[in-house]
């Protein structure tokens, strides 16, 4: 039988009946191989070049990206951000392993050493560099791409968000939001056209949220926290990723940008109908607490941990835009929070599918904790060692593992 690059030929039948317990991948034709190697977990990409000619060929064809292009969806990889920010380990959720990235010389030097990861969407991770430069790369590729600079007079007002959006594996735009929060504005980047759109303003809501309905009016909102007659004190203070930390959802063919305030309440900028509203807090001004906002399936939420009774309390929040206010969809068990009672804990987090990625952080502690919100399932991830040494990590960003995402 003929040989071709090393792997047996293609030119035989496909096996029918008792022949398929004899079947060779290598008797597929290059077609039906790529379809089958695509549904292979990312990281089983990187070993095809190891397995023989062909499969390193296919690996390398472009008709194996297009072919990888039609899977619906991958179990999502976290991007992971160390207080040193110079780090490139990404959590495997398929395989449920670290991994170490190696880079090519554009992200490493470019993306790596004086800029941040601020954003992640589909396949792609957004960093921000100390200029106010924007990077957009596929951390499993590694290729990079610079986008234009944005417009010097944008620079001068506060940036409050940043938030990407992938549209397909090959169009997505960067959305910008700044201003006062009594006079916000929003910019786009556009990867189709290359550019960055004219700046458009937001106007307040004239049914903004916080004029129906305070926390102090419904008990049931906040039972767990309404009468605890002291200050909590845990810390607010962010990691430097997180600072413009946000989320981008699209409902009914609406876009909207929800992100932190200064004071700790969400804000929903509607880029569709060029509008903005505040909503009601989740816990009186005077407790201190520590907040991330997430998406998870195409809605925002709110992950928050505070102290009560003596114990801390992780839980998850929806904003129910009928009631205006805020229901409670999930709870770590006790057992796992107690230990972080009175250890000043952020929490940074990051919302896949189901999945809710928790890095927990503070002086005395580090923990990594995922949360399925479907199953109410939550499980604490092992530490990340890597020459030996455990790492601690302050962040993630969740991304699609995709070898044809492009820049």
């Amino acid at each position: 039988m003929e040989k071709a690059n090393g792997c047996i030929s293609r030119k035989r039948k496909l096996p029918q009946g008792n022949d398929m317990l004899n079947f060779s991948l290598d008797e597929l034709t290059d077609d039906l191989l790529e379809r089958v190697l695509s549904w292979l977990p990312t990281s089983m990409f990187f070993r095809l070049g190891s397995v023989c000619k062909r499969w390193k060929s296919v690996a390398a064809s472009e008709s194996f990206k297009l072919a990888c292009s039609r899977i619906p969806s991958r179990e999502p990889w976290f991007f992971m951000v160390d207080s040193s920010l110079n780090q490139s380990v990404v959590f495997d959720s398929a395989e449920r392993s670290w991994k170490k990235l190696n880079h090519p010389p554009l992200l490493s030097n470019n993306c790596n050493h004086d800029s941040i990861p601020v954003a992640a969407a589909g396949g792609l991770v957004c960093f921000r560099n100390m200029s106010g430069d924007y990077f957009v790369c596929n951390p499993v590729t590694g290729s990079c791409r610079e986008l234009p600079p944005v417009n010097p007079d944008s620079l001068d007002q506060p940036l409050h968000a940043i938030a990407l959006n992938a549209y397909s594996n090959y169009s997505y735009k960067l959305v910008l939001v700044s201003g006062d929060l009594s006079k916000l504005s929003f910019k786009v980047y556009n990867s189709n056209a290359d550019r960055w759109e004219e700046e458009i303003m937001l106007r307040r809501k004239t049914d903004d949220c916080t004029e129906h309905i305070s926390n102090d009016e419904n008990e049931d909102a906040v039972y767990f926290l309404s009468k605890a007659g002291n200050v909590v004190a845990t810390n607010m203070q962010k990691s430097p990723s997180k600072q413009f930390s946000s989320v981008i959802t699209l409902k009914d063919g609406e876009e909207i940008v929800y992100f932190l305030s200064s004071s700790g309440t969400v804000v929903a900028c509607n880029l569709t109908r060029k509008h903005f509203s505040e909503y009601p807090r989740l816990l009186p001004v005077f407790y201190e607490y520590s907040v991330d906002v997430v998406e998870c399936k195409g809605e925002m939420l709110v992950v928050m941990l505070s102290e009560f009774f003596e114990s801390a309390s992780l839980r998850v929040w929806r904003f129910d835009e009928k009631t205006k206010a805020w229901n409670q969809i999930a709870s770590i068990p006790p057992a796992m929070s107690h230990e972080f009672y009175g250890k000043k804990v952020d929490i940074n987090c990051v919302g896949a599918g189901d999945q809710i990625f928790i890095c927990l952080s503070s002086v005395e502690l580090c923990s990594y904790v995922l949360c399925d919100i479907a199953a109410n399932e939550w499980v604490e991830l092992p530490r990340c060692c890597m020459n030996g040494e455990a790492m601690d990590f302050m962040s993630a960003f969740s991304f699609e593992p995709r070898i044809e995402a492009c820049v």
